[in-house]
């Protein structure tokens, strides 16, 4: 709510003092090295040159920035696949990542240097709450650990000194950010601003109004190209190639005996044998003399079922249905259940004694069933036995295929050996567009395969991939195609069409701040817009409250939000959203807020400065501590090395 008076509350450099991760994606600090992504351990830091040393005693090295570059651009291509590494870099992601160790570095040497430390017990503790780490009941899980950290590529000493780090760091800052103090009376005057109301105009001017005699030539078109070529760059695409395994490649090993079947059905036992099943009644009384007295009545002539009535039994008391021999047994007594059997149909047993109490047992129906011929089930059991051995087959070939590649042996000889067939895909995107064929459609199967491939290095060694409920594909990566232009040839009508649309924005910008200078300098906004010489469309009326545009994922059209930061009577140009145009709004009246009698406001506004407050001290503290510290960069490595990740090159170890 409060961000509306000021733009980016947290600062990067609290972002990952407080764990919180300009990259994390993991929200349980897994996968984020304990600091939300961006590492900030101790000696682990001892790898590959050293870029920065910080502090004397701490370094941030080629090894370790590598790592993080390349796993955070890993994590931020499972939200966008489109993001390929030029972008990455052209946003600032190294250059800030860089930044957050530095800082990480420096307040654990600012840690250290006060004496604080994190015990093993401690780190103990951090690991065992992290959920990747547990099982289904909640308990840490020392098999899932281990799964854990080889997804992650972390080994378990760098996962302890970056936790260590995190830890030393949550010492330092939490008395510092822990109890920031806004007076009832500031928070009052900001509550009061939220509930300022602001009304005015806004006007647009098109684009397409403007846009007649802007025919580029050839030689506008080509500069134009030259000069945004990044503009119309194709994402960054990869080949792959695969060899699937699947119910296909079991081939004649899927294929059930005769033996096996005339196996599984003598296996099969009692499911096909000869059954002899009864419909029963029963009562279970507590006593034998109770038990001779209801079989006395049954003697007498009594029904089985007015006795039973009798005896406060109701008939879903006593009925049971069908049961089988076995079953009856386990539910009563061997002895209940030989009774039971032996009965005629219609009869009843003599009282039985069980450890439930005293049986008498009627037998509704004999319900028996003749064994079922081997013939019968023959197709059923083809099914059964074929699929088990389909299973046992793609198992062994996955197995076998996965030996042979730890082995060494190459994509193309382990497919050989084991009768696989290696396709290769075009140049895909991360979502399997082919930008050379618009035509192509991704079969399903292969976009595990895709998300897979993004996640490799062009260096690493051919893998079996999951890609659906038995099926498997032993995949490598072919090539990487970097992002890059198509020719000109290939895109002139889009290129010609966005320079006429660039320069029609161009002329629609000059016109709207024209017609903003008029109104500041007293004309009304229908009438500037009316001399304006072009058909436009009306100006418009708006208006709201301040806190009307401060809900939290809240869409708010763009001319709103400028009302709030033009003074009352001044006009500004907006570009309007699509690159239709530029808006003209214009600050009419303000209506001052007063929040004297909405104290829920007032507390409301007053636990959000809090919170901005935390984050600032927070931040100006992690300021000052590197500061203090001497923090020696060698810019030639950290450029070398920017370029080395650019390119796709070796990194120095």
């Amino acid at each position: 709510m409060l961000n509306i008076f000021r733009k980016g509350a947290s600062s990067k450099v609290m972002l990952v003092v407080l764990g919180i991760g300009l990259f994390a994606i993991v929200a349980t600090g897994f996968g984020t090295d304990g600091m939300g992504g961006l590492g900030g351990g101790g000696t682990v830091a001892n790898r590959g040159d050293t870029l920065v040393s910080v502090g004397g005693g701490h370094a941030v090295t080629s090894s370790e920035l590598s790592d993080q570059v390349t796993r955070q651009l890993a994590r931020l291509r499972q939200q966008n696949p489109e993001l390929d590494v030029i972008s990455f870099f052209r946003e600032g992601g190294y250059e800030e990542i860089l930044n957050q160790l530095i800082t990480a570095k420096a307040m654990l040497a600012f840690g250290r240097e006060q004496g604080l430390g994190a015990s093993k017990r401690m780190v103990d503790t951090e690991i065992a709450s992290v959920p990747a780490f547990q099982n289904l009941a909640g308990q840490f899980d020392q098999e899932a650990f281990q799964r854990a950290l080889r997804t992650e590529r972390v080994t378990e000493e760098q996962l302890r000194e970056d936790l260590a780090s995190s830890l030393i760091q949550r010492q330092i800052m939490a008395p510092v950010t822990g109890s920031p103090f806004v007076p009832q009376s500031l928070a009052q005057q900001y509550a009061s601003l939220l509930l300022e109301q602001r009304s005015g105009s806004v006007g647009l001017v098109s684009s397409e109004a403007v846009a007649n005699g802007l025919e580029p030539s050839e030689a506008e078109i080509n500069a134009f190209y030259r000069q945004n070529q990044t503009r119309y760059a194709v994402p960054e695409r990869r080949v792959v190639r695969y060899a699937p395994i699947g119910a296909e490649q079991a081939g004649a090993a899927a294929q059930p005996t005769e033996a096996e079947l005339q196996a599984a059905y003598r296996q099969a036992g009692a499911k096909y044998a000869a059954q002899e099943g009864r419909t029963l009644s029963q009562v279970v009384l507590p006593d034998q003399a109770a038990a001779r007295a209801f079989a006395a009545k049954l003697a007498a002539g009594t029904s089985f079922e007015q006795a039973a009535a009798q005896a406060r039994f109701s008939a879903a008391d006593t009925r049971l249905g069908p049961q089988q021999k076995a079953e009856f047994a386990r539910l009563t007594s061997a002895a209940v259940a030989n009774a039971a059997f032996a009965a005629a149909q219609g009869a009843t047993t003599q009282p039985i004694q069980s450890p439930l109490g005293w049986h008498i047992i009627k037998v509704d129906a004999v319900n028996n069933r003749p064994a079922v011929p081997f013939a019968n089930v023959r197709a059923e059991l083809a099914a059964e036995v074929g699929e088990r051995k389909r299973q046992e087959a793609i198992t062994n070939l996955v197995t076998r295929v996965e030996d042979a590649l730890s082995g060494g042996a190459s994509l193309e000889e382990v497919a050989q050996a084991n009768g696989l067939r290696v396709q290769e895909t075009p140049a895909l995107t991360a979502t399997g567009q082919n930008p050379g064929d618009p035509k192509w459609a991704t079969p399903a199967e292969l976009q595990p395969l895709l998300k897979a491939a993004f996640e490799m290095s062009p260096e690493e060694e051919p893998v079996v991939e999951t890609v659906g409920p038995g099926r498997f594909a032993m995949m490598a990566l072919s090539r990487t195609v970097p992002a890059a232009p198509p020719a000109l040839a290939q895109i002139r009508p889009q290129v010609r069409a966005d320079l006429i649309r660039d320069r029609a924005s161009a002329r629609a910008r000059t016109l709207a701040q024209s017609l903003a200078d008029k109104i500041n300098r007293g004309t009304a906004p229908t009438q500037a817009f009316a001399s304006a010489g072009v058909r436009l469309q009306p100006v418009q009326r708006i208006s709201a409250r301040r806190i009307e545009i401060a809900r939290p994922g809240q869409q708010v059209p763009p001319p709103l939000v400028m009302l709030f930061s033009l003074p009352k009577g001044r006009a500004k140009i907006l570009a309007a959203p699509g690159g239709v145009g530029w808006f003209v709004v214009h600050t009419e009246a303000t209506v001052p807020g007063n929040a004297a009698g909405q104290p829920q406001l007032i507390q409301a506004t007053r636990t959000q400065f809090e919170r901005i407050l935390g984050e600032e001290y927070g931040a100006q503290f992690a300021r000052a501590v590197q500061g203090r510290l001497e923090v020696e960069r060698d810019e030639g490595k950290i450029a070398s090395l920017k370029k080395q990740l650019q390119t796709g090159g070796p990194v120095a170890q």
